[in-house]
């Protein structure tokens, strides 16, 4: 246990020195590179327009997404009244999907606990 310890913060500082090494050109390159999405001056009135922007655009796309979720829905039922039918391979993916939502579940009840695990002893 306590090398395994040594050896995280081993790789832990190496990572530091890594990211204090090359962190400045990173953020130059990412900048360079994004500069047609930096908004010029940065004011507050200008942050607070771009904000209500993305709220009401969000907002907009609420319909659409609404509609494409309902499509889902539609395909998902008609594959259940089809069961008989259902390959191998969609199956699967079924199952991949539903592990993957109660592994996420997992994560935010560990999340909201406070990164405890309960009923565990270490």
């Amino acid at each position: 246990m306590a090398s395994s310890l040594r050896n995280l913060q081993s790789k832990a500082g190496q990572a530091s020195q890594f990211v204090a090494k090359h962190g400045t050109a990173y953020y130059k390159q990412l900048l360079e590179q994004n500069k047609q999405y930096i908004q010029e001056p940065a004011t507050v009135e200008k942050c607070n327009l771009l904000s209500k922007q993305l709220l009401y655009t969000r907002l907009a796309s609420i319909p659409g997404r609404r509609e494409a979720f309902s499509k889902e829905v539609d395909y998902v039922k008609q594959l259940w009244k089809n069961k008989q039918d259902l390959k191998v391979e969609d199956a699967s993916i079924a199952a991949l999907f539903g592990l993957e939502c109660f592994a996420w579940f997992c994560a935010g009840e560990i999340i909201g606990r406070g990164f405890t695990f309960t009923g565990y002893y270490v």
